[in-house]
């Protein structure tokens, strides 16, 4: 299937969009290691003198352009190709951190690197082409048949659940619970992202969109979803480790993407079985290559700080002990019910 214009638009601003996001982490990694050299105190214990650091901010603009310019694509480009792009980020901030940080990246986080790659351009090969838009009331149409108001009301449920009997109970024990929630409320927040986007794109071109009342309701929908979103995802990596929050995330978050604009905006009508299959392998392979950058980057941060101590615990072992610290463990300080229900569930995994 050929490539438009407006799919080449939004590729080309998701890969800037991944240079600048990946690159960010490394510019304001350096802006912190000179604050902590010049000032003594380090942001990890409190400090806060890394504001003071011309790099830090260099880091945070190029962050900032980096989530513009992929809030634009998703006005391009489908969610379906935008999304899994984002997987980029990863192998830029790895290998800026091996030239620059000298972070060594090991084999198998190369060969993650490659299948990210290989994976970003069966994916672009096979994107789908978008229907044009012409008004937000489109998009307000799309957002209100019956599949996608299943699929909200379904999302909205389970986050419920997630917030109000899990998260209390189990949320800082089960990775699954505070990334469950924020990928379920991200899946919301990229559409209704997409949405605003088209219309302001349609507004820039001279079809005034902000006359409808619609588009100031999915702004409204961005910022409650992206607020849930980034407290909870500051709960997951404030409990548990980043190596394993991340992955995980970045799987659960991007197949409930996928699957809400594959609903809404029927990326995948008109395509043939094959070319739907290649996508999903596509998928598969990025999922595959960025849980493996992340492993051995775990990897390579055990065998730095405990020498020739055991092994660190296994990923369903360490899915629901925080930052390593064991069950039993937990099990003992807090001796409480409903802390040994949910740990007998887990010992279910």
């Amino acid at each position: 299937m050929g490539l438009s214009k407006e799919n080449l638009k939004g590729l080309i601003l998701a890969l800037v969009s991944s240079g600048f996001i990946g690159a960010s982490f490394i510019i304001k990694k350096q802006g912190l290691r000179r604050a902590a050299a010049v000032y003594g105190v380090r942001a990890g214990v409190g400090g806060y003198y890394y504001l003071l650091e011309p790099l830090w901010w260099v880091g945070m603009i190029t962050m900032i352009a980096g989530e513009v310019a992929n809030f634009v694509a998703y006005a391009f480009a489908p969610a379906v190709l935008v999304t899994p792009l984002g997987a980029l980020s990863i192998i830029v901030s790895a290998v800026l951190a091996d030239i620059i940080l000298k972070e060594k990246l090991h084999n198998l986080g190369i060969l993650g690197c490659i299948m990210c790659i290989a994976g970003s351009i069966i994916i672009f090969i096979h994107a789908p082409k978008e229907q044009p838009i012409t008004s937000v009331l489109e998009i307000w149409n799309m957002a209100t048949q019956p599949a996608f108001l299943a699929y909200v009301g379904s999302v909205i449920v389970l986050v419920f659940i997630l917030v109000f009997h899990f998260a209390p109970r189990c949320g800082h024990t089960n990775v699954l619970v505070f990334t469950g929630i924020c990928s379920l409320m991200g899946s919301l927040s990229v559409m209704s992202v997409k949405a605003l986007g088209t219309s302001l794109k349609l507004t820039f071109e001279g079809k005034n969109q902000l006359i409808y009342p619609e588009t100031w309701f999915f702004m409204l929908v961005v910022a409650i979803c992206v607020i849930m979103q980034m407290n909870y995802l500051n709960k997951a990596l404030d409990t548990f480790n980043t190596a394993i929050v991340s992955p995980i995330y970045y799987v659960m978050f991007t197949t409930l993407t996928i699957l809400a604009s594959v609903i809404m905006f029927k990326d995948w009508d008109g395509q043939s079985g094959g070319t739907i299959v290649s996508e999903i392998c596509g998928f598969i392979v990025v999922l595959s290559g960025t849980i493996m950058l992340h492993a051995t980057k775990d990897f390579e941060r055990s065998s730095s700080f405990r020498g020739s101590a055991p092994s660190s615990p296994t990923l369903s072992a360490r899915l629901f002990t925080g930052n390593g610290d064991s069950l039993l463990k937990q099990d003992e300080e807090n001796g409480s019910p409903e802390s040994n229900m949910c740990s007998r569930r887990q010992e279910l995994y």
